[in-house]
């Protein structure tokens, strides 16, 4: 009679048993899909993974292991997206200090030059990873400052991030975060960061300077100062799962000891002419004129941002279809970038002017 061993396998050679390991994980894998158990179909994937591993097989082990991680980081993203969240309609006080979004952007849709590019899908990356970065006591990447001029695309980004991952975006209102009366807009600050903790998500400090300006500058005021050193404190402090995210057009005024609190700081400038022809390329889609002189337009673009652009563009296509016409012209492309010109040009003027005429004020107050 034929024995067998304490597994019960017989006495079969390794390579049977190997075999035989292999085509019961095969099954189970198929049969934990069939039934939609995906914690069985990751722990049998996990258990494929180690084989291979022992194999020698450790480039493919790996690769798997992270497939099953993104995976699984996907899914749970998925589900919390698809789940109840409490400030998804925040009411009372929250109310006016968040406003909340599930946006569907995504990174690839947007026009970056290679570094800004490269550090958004490394905090993508440690995002996705963030069970397995935990695990070895590691921290990824969730506190990002964008730097920029107007317009470059720093809004948009913390809408991709949101798209990206599958979160919400929660937008925190500085109009009615900020008040006059001492203490209060620390303690709503508080309330925020109880947010941030409580409700996985994107939250978004746009127009950060209003907070985060330098201490003992000329307009600085004590309640300001108060609120930047609470600021400093809260994001410090802060261990939760969300992404924090703060844009600014004036990076040179805000406090030093910010910039030690970010994990990254991401620059953003305007578009070269390369990347302004690409972007209205995009933009067009179908209306794109033929020929499409990629060169010409890129230096009609020269100087404009990437919100006056994708105006401009709008502004083309509209006209195409007022009029019944499938490609806009290139005329008109010409002349709605050469508008753009104008009112960016013009603005500019308004605002070198504010200066002086503070200065004006000052003097004669005093």
């Amino acid at each position: 009679p034929r024995r067998h061993n304490s597994h019960g396998l017989g006495f079969f050679c390794k390579d049977q048993v190997t075999e035989m390991a292999s085509a019961e994980q095969l099954k189970a894998l198929v049969k934990s899909h069939i039934e939609r158990d995906d914690s069985q179909f990751y722990s049998v994937a996990m258990q494929v993974a180690a084989r291979e591993a022992k194999s020698g097989h450790g480039k493919l082990a790996t690769d798997l292991r992270d497939m099953i991680d993104a995976a699984k980081s996907s899914v749970s993203l998925e589900g919390r997206r698809n789940s109840p969240i409490p400030l998804a309609k925040p009411r009372g006080e929250m109310a006016g200090l968040l406003s909340v979004t599930y946006p569907k952007d995504r990174l690839v849709e947007m026009v970056l030059d290679e570094a800004a590019s490269a550090q958004l899908q490394r905090v993508l990356k440690e995002q996705r990873m963030f069970s397995r970065l935990r695990e070895h006591g590691l921290s990824p990447r969730r506190k990002v400052l964008l730097v920029g001029p107007p317009g470059t695309g720093k809004s948009m980004t913390a809408s991709a991030l949101a798209g990206e991952l599958g979160v919400p975006l929660f937008l925190v209102r500085l109009d009615t975060l900020i008040t006059k009366f001492m203490g209060e807009t620390a303690a709503k600050l508080r309330q925020v960061f109880d947010a941030i903790a409580e409700v996985r998500g994107v939250y978004f400090f746009d127009e950060f300077d209003a907070i985060g300006s330098q201490r003992g500058m000329p307009n600085d005021v004590g309640e300001i100062r108060r609120v930047l050193n609470s600021f400093l404190m809260m994001i410090e402090e802060d261990q939760s799962n969300s992404l924090i995210i703060a844009a600014t057009n004036h990076p040179e005024i805000l406090d030093y000891a910010l910039f030690r609190r970010f994990d990254d700081v991401i620059e953003y400038h305007l578009p070269t002419a390369e990347q302004a022809s690409s972007l209205i390329r995009s933009r067009l889609g179908h209306f794109a004129p033929k020929p499409f002189s990629a060169k010409a337009i890129g230096e009609k673009a020269a100087g404009l941002s990437y919100a006056e652009i994708r105006r401009a563009v709008d502004d083309a296509i509209k006209e195409a279809v007022m009029h019944d016409e499938e490609r806009v012209k290139g005329q008109t492309l010409g002349q709605a970038l050469m508008d753009r010109q104008l009112l960016s040009q013009k603005l500019a003027k308004q605002r070198s002017s504010e200066p002086c005429r503070t200065k004006e004020t000052q003097s004669v107050n005093t």
